[in-house]
């Protein structure tokens, strides 16, 4: 029966509040959550001050600012970052972005002052060695100029001068000190392994003169991923390994290593960025600690002797970043419902406090879609999983009969994962009547190595192949309708969007944003800590060549059929504009509607407000005309060449 409260609307055109003003708006980026006696310190983004990202410290019922302008508290280690600040006895030290020097704060706040020389050196995940005046960081050292930047674990005297402690791989991680300082333990990888391809986990003693003697491997190796190393109170070291398929934690006690709570769960995850954490101690004989299941992040209390999970309530279904001190958890959490905010909770009495927010006022939840985690069947017998959103507005429904369109997103990375948290980008779509489904394709992390390794040498396949299912599956079920399937995605997602439509015929449309079209191109432009990722997702560099030209769509752009809208940064130096115009052409000569859609000043992702604007208008308005969709009056015109009108 109709709902006499809604209106009857073509899906596509329902008025929502979710407007692309608000989307460009967006979140408050939050990060790097740390706890120090009873005060929690964060990161936050100020977008009104070119995305500047400043410390922040709650102590008692009061937020202050501890790093005003000009600072910007980041490192560009691995050149994602991460692992910025450290807090320990009343201090902070933090790497500035602009000079990569490390600057320290003292109990009584203040000027920060610098500690480091800065310049080519860039430093990362510190740790306090308070017994020798210094502190113990990954150093990235980029004096050498065009050549790969030399990785070090180091340690900064508080006198400014720095003495490298570990050398000789090619990338390390968790420096980690023992209660009592004697023994540090770390984790290094070397090419062409990413991290979570396979770590090692080293202890050595500290010297009396603070070098480091008698390493020894802990565990680890080629084809296993080590992560995560902590220390109890009294001294075992912990940490996550993959060893069983599943990123589990184990302690390290006499030389013998126990599995503390073996379960078909991950309690790590890939290391993207310095920082991240997913445990920590409450005491000798409790851990807190996070792991997901089925996508979903859960939170626990782990007996370190029964190996016994007694669940914390909480709200959320993404937790990251968690920090513990005594019955304290502090993290970053998110729902289908929340926006990333920073949390406070006891881990005993469930008592929670939100310390801030990445959106203060969201729309009204009768706006909002709440996902449904599907798991359905793909190519090959595999399972692959993924948020479907239904669409949802308090103000409309669908005209009778109608079905709504589908909207497929595969996520970056690749070795990544969808998650649930509220993102306003999506509900943009749902608000509208559109249907969104969010897939965690063969390759995402979270659902085990067996999973994680289905992308190994088939990007641009099975990733393709899950976002294909996925739509056939829910069409199947008669929840959207078959002849208005679309796929969208950006850089990464930007190639699974665009073999989708080249080498399958389900999606009638796609939205490109800096797609990669060319394979061969990305290895040119790569950084040291990817530089030899596409061994692992395609080919050794051997066979590479030959495997390139098979998958990538700028060879098969005689194949793509269906309309497409390309939106292109012209200042993109990872995936340049030839590599968009030359889809675009082909599709224009062969008289295939198209669109294409070019920003000045925006590179390898939008980030002015005003581009988010006018990229999501358009891709609605490409959408509307496609499926001959009345376009609502308050929509700009969109040139899409070789549509008739």
């Amino acid at each position: 029966m109709p709902d006499p409260s809604r209106k009857q609307a073509p899906c596509g055109t329902w008025t929502s509040p979710i407007t692309a003003d608000v989307v460009a708006a967006g979140a408050t980026p939050l990060s790097s959550v740390a706890l120090d006696g009873g005060d929690v310190y964060w990161l936050a983004g100020r977008a009104s001050e070119g995305g500047r990202t400043t410390l922040l410290r709650k102590r008692g019922n009061s937020v202050t600012e501890l790093t005003p302008a000009p600072f910007n508290v980041r490192t560009r280690v691995h050149e994602y970052g991460g692992g910025a600040l450290l807090a320990a006895d009343g201090v902070v030290w933090f790497s500035n972005f602009a000079d990569n020097r490390i600057y320290r704060i003292g109990p009584e706040g203040g000027e920060p002052a610098p500690l480091s020389a800065g310049g080519a050196l860039r430093h990362a995940d510190f740790v306090l060695d308070a017994a020798r005046h210094r502190l113990l960081s990954v150093r990235e050292d980029h004096s050498q100029g065009a050549t790969y930047p030399v990785n070090t674990i180091c340690a900064l005297s508080f006198d400014g001068s720095e003495t490298v402690l570990v050398d000789g791989n090619d990338f390390y991680s968790s420096p980690r000190l023992s209660p009592d300082g004697s023994q540090l333990a770390w984790l290094s990888w070397d090419h062409p392994r990413m991290p979570w391809q396979g770590t090692e986990l080293w202890l050595a003693d500290i010297a009396a003169d603070g070098t480091l003697v008698n390493g020894r491997l802990i565990a680890g190796g080629e084809n296993e991923s080590v992560g995560q190393p902590e220390w109890s109170p009294g001294g075992l070291l912990h940490f996550v390994s993959d060893r069983s398929g599943w990123w589990n934690l184990y302690r390290f006690d006499h030389g013998v290593v126990h599995p503390l709570c073996p379960r078909d769960a991950e309690f790590g995850g890939p290391h993207w960025v310095f920082g991240n954490a997913m445990y920590g101690f409450m005491s000798d004989s409790e851990i807190a600690c996070t792991y997901i299941e089925d996508g979903v992040s859960r939170l626990a209390r782990l007996d370190t002797g029964s190996g016994a999970l007694t669940p914390v309530d909480n709200p959320y279904e993404e937790i990251r970043e968690l920090r513990v001190q005594g019955t304290a958890l502090a993290f970053l959490g998110g729902a289908p419902t929340i926006a990333t905010e920073i949390a406070q909770i006891d881990a005993r009495s469930g008592q929670r406090q939100v310390l801030a927010r990445s959106i203060e006022q969201l729309p009204d939840i009768g706006y909002l879609s709440v996902p449904h985690s599907i798991r359905y069947p793909s190519a090959d017998g595999r399972t692959a999983y993924a948020f479907y959103y239904p669409p949802q507005n308090q103000d409309a429904e669908p005209l009778p009969g109608e079905l709504p369109p589908l909207m497929v997103i595969g996520h970056g990375g690749p070795t990544s994962m969808a998650t649930s948290t509220l993102k306003l980008a999506t509900q943009f779509w749902t608000s509208r009547g559109i249907a969104v489904l969010d897939v965690n394709y063969g390759g995402s992390t979270g659902f085990g190595r067996a999973y994680r390794d289905l992308l190994r040498g088939r990007w641009g396949v099975v990733d393709v192949e899950d976002c294909v299912a996925g739509a056939q599956y829910l069409a199947g079920q008669g929840l959207v309708d078959r002849e208005r399937l679309v796929i969208r995605g950006g850089s990464a997602g930007g190639l699974t969007t665009l073999c989708a439509l080249a080498f399958h015929d389900v999606f009638k449309a796609g939205a490109s944003y800096y797609g990669v079209s060319d394979l061969k191109g990305l290895d040119a432009d790569s950084h040291k800590f990817e530089s030899r990722y596409n061994e692992y997702l395609i080919a050794p560099k051997a066979q590479a060549d030959a495997v390139y030209a098979e998958r990538s769509p700028i060879n098969h752009s005689d194949k793509l059929a269906r309309p497409m809208i390309f939106f292109q940064g012209l200042d993109d130096k990872v995936v340049p504009p030839p590599q968009s115009e030359v889809m675009v052409d082909a599709l224009r000569a062969r008289g295939v509607p198209v669109a294409y859609l070019t920003l000045e000043g925006e590179g390898h992702g939008f980030r002015k407000a005003d581009s988010i604007v006018r990229t999501l208008q358009a891709e609605l308005v490409f959408y509307l005309r496609v499926f001959n969709i009345p376009v609502p009056e308050d929509l700009p015109a969109v040139e899409i060449e070789n549509l008739a009108q």
